[in-house]
């Protein structure tokens, strides 16, 4: 067999896996309860702002949600996205900004 067939073949064997334990998950059994707030774009921004400190955050236990359950959907996850977007990207940009204006010249020394 060649090398890119046992890729394929991996690679849906992969799908495959992936495929079938993402069909495990069961319901989201909150979503159902009647809340006060139901969070929004705006929410959604600052949670996924926020998500990777509320993530360290809640493995150390403390009741911080990375993601609310009570939101109205579509404009939250768009919020959310963008939101974590902001905040992994205000990491990587300076460094491909310098990158894009160094490119044919050496890198300042210092």
């Amino acid at each position: 067999m060649r090398v890119a067939d046992r890729r394929f073949w991996l690679a849906l064997g992969v799908l495959v896996v992936v495929l079938a334990l993402a069909g495990c998950g069961g319901p989201n059994n909150v979503a159902h309860v009647d809340a006060r707030h139901i969070s929004g774009f705006w929410n959604g921004l600052w949670d996924g702002i926020t998500a990777v400190i509320a993530f360290i955050a809640h493995l150390f236990g403390n009741r911080a949600n990375v993601y609310e359950v009570h939101n109205n959907g579509g404009w939250y996850n768009l919020g959310f996205l963008l939101g974590l977007g902001l905040f992994l990207g205000a990491f990587s940009g300076p460094r491909r900004a310098q990158r894009r204006l160094y490119a044919g010249s050496a890198p300042p020394r210092g």
